[in-house]
């Protein structure tokens, strides 16, 4: 493995919650990421899967300095990006990029995609203005779009058009790193996969590093190299899809595994689904101790309830639990 390029530690993003009334009070804090760890390394795609309201998004505009940060540390190639304003920060967001979630949503509609595309070009002062058009038409071409529509509007483009120009507008900068947030869930099944055959090839021929954030743990499988499960803010395990889904070893990532099809009758007859009791924590108010503890299978004794596990090492993985050692394999399925 390469050296990391990002490493985040202890990242946290609470957004105030105020109290009604002429004059309102902070009444508390909706706790989004709630002392997050990662690490991504150069060249490498990690996937960040999790149930809806996890801390998904939240946690890539983090990277990007996007949303504020209530504590933690971002360092980027060495850089911590927590500590920068002004001037350097912009100077170093031309090396992130985020391509979004709704392609409908993310591109000025009043701007023709010539200028959607060369406008970080401007911003960043790396080509003549008189040749911006040019790069775009190159990058648009990359992007599978044919050039000459270069002059066009955002709405006379399909959604899976428009998600090409959002890609192409990521990469006009040059970056280094770029998080995906979803792209590929409000397009259509038959051009999701173009559209990670696209990010694929990409990151191979410009080295990118990839953050890319997903629900569907097929097009993880597809385009990662690592994969990271979240939970109520925080990274529970990481690992390779293999580790991850041939042999999670958190409760969490387990009852994720189990609702996936195993194409193996016999299998898919051993095995149990494994139904979570109660609804996810409100992140107003986590629960002490390991978040998970209130919907786990396997929750022990008092430590699971007073005392957070730390994310530690585990047969070649992370695991952020008390007792992965000795759950064992909650579905009835044998590791393969």
């Amino acid at each position: 493995m390469s050296d990391p390029l990002l490493t985040v530690r202890g990242l946290k993003v609470h957004f105030p919650v105020y109290s009604k009334g002429w004059f309102p009070r902070q009444s508390g804090a909706v706790k989004a990421v709630d002392g997050l760890d990662l690490t991504v390394h150069r060249g490498e795609v990690l996937g960040l899967v999790g149930e809806s309201g996890c801390g998904k998004s939240t946690t890539g505009r983090a990277l990007l300095r996007l949303v504020p940060l209530t504590a933690g540390e971002v360092v980027f190639d060495g850089v911590d990006l927590a500590k920068l304003k002004g001037e350097e920060l912009r100077r170093m967001r031309r090396r992130m990029q985020m391509i979004f979630q709704d392609p409908y949503a993310s591109l000025n509609p009043r701007m023709t995609v010539g200028d959607i595309i060369a406008e970080p070009l401007g911003a960043h002062d790396l080509v003549p203005a008189g040749e911006r058009q040019k790069k775009a038409q190159e990058l648009m071409e990359r992007c599978g779009l044919d050039p000459a529509f270069v002059r066009r509007y955002p709405h006379e483009f399909s959604g899976g058009q428009r998600q090409r120009i959002g890609i192409a507008r990521a990469l006009a900068s040059d970056p280094d790193f770029i998080v995906c947030d979803e792209p590929i869930s409000a397009l259509d099944v038959s051009i999701q996969a173009q559209i990670l055959n696209l990010l694929q090839s990409l990151a191979r021929e410009r080295n990118l590093s990839y953050v890319f954030i997903a629900h569907d743990l097929s097009a993880v499988r597809h385009i990662s190299d690592r994969i990271a499960v979240m939970y109520l803010g925080r990274i529970v395990e990481t690992g390779t899809y293999a580790e991850i889904c041939d042999n999670p070893r958190h409760p969490y990532t387990q009852a994720l595994v189990s609702a996936i099809p195993v194409p193996d009758p016999v299998i898919e007859r051993r095995r149990k689904r494994i139904v979570l009791q109660g609804d996810v924590p409100s992140p107003l108010k986590p629960p002490s101790g390991c978040p998970f503890h209130t919907r786990c299978p396997a929750v022990r004794d008092q430590r699971c309830s007073t005392e957070a596990p730390r994310l530690r090492e585990l047969d070649g993985r992370q695991v952020s639990c008390h007792f992965a050692e000795d759950i064992g394999d909650l579905t009835g399925r044998t590791a393969s």
